[in-house]
């Protein structure tokens, strides 16, 4: 093997390894996105409910206010 064909192999797999790496992050990135992405979603949800729950707990004892504003909401 001459010189120039090791060369020409230590470039090609420099340039494969970039590529890949490249590649590895993107979906490292793209993974990491929908983690945060489903969690803020869930938790959107649970603060939706606890929410609930507690508008629940004063609805119907006669507070004209407290109602309207649970009306609103």
């Amino acid at each position: 093997m001459t010189v120039v064909e090791m060369e020409e192999m230590i470039l090609n797999t420099s340039i494969n390894n970039r590529t890949m790496n490249a590649t590895n992050i993107m979906k490292i990135s793209e993974d990491l996105w929908y983690m945060v992405q489903s969690n803020m979603e869930e938790r959107t949800f649970q603060t939706q409910r606890m929410l609930a729950n507690e508008l629940n707990r004063y609805k119907g004892k006669g507070n004209k206010y407290v109602e309207d504003n649970i009306w609103e909401i």
